[in-house]
């Protein structure tokens, strides 16, 4: 079953005010970098629920949805790892 799964994000931000993230980092610590962010769009989590800007990144090749829910960073997630 998929869930919400929130993780800490590590953030550029821009002097023009733009938010990029860099890497998320699991609960257990470990960091995965995202290689390249492709879309970011206002959109709901049809798997986990909730809704925010949606970042459609690949992480490790793989493409997966990011999201800022108001101040809080989630990812889909259907395991334990990204």
């Amino acid at each position: 079953m998929a869930k919400k799964i929130y993780v800490d994000v590590i953030l550029q931000h821009s002097k023009e005010g733009q938010i990029r993230p860099l890497a998320i980092v699991w609960a257990n610590g470990v960091k995965y970098t995202i290689d390249k962010i492709t879309q970011v769009t206002r959109a709901a989590s049809t798997i986990a629920g909730g809704t925010g800007i949606r970042y459609t990144c690949y992480i490790q090749g793989q493409a997966r949805y990011l999201f800022l829910e108001e101040d809080r960073w989630f990812i889909e997630s259907k395991g334990q790892g990204v």
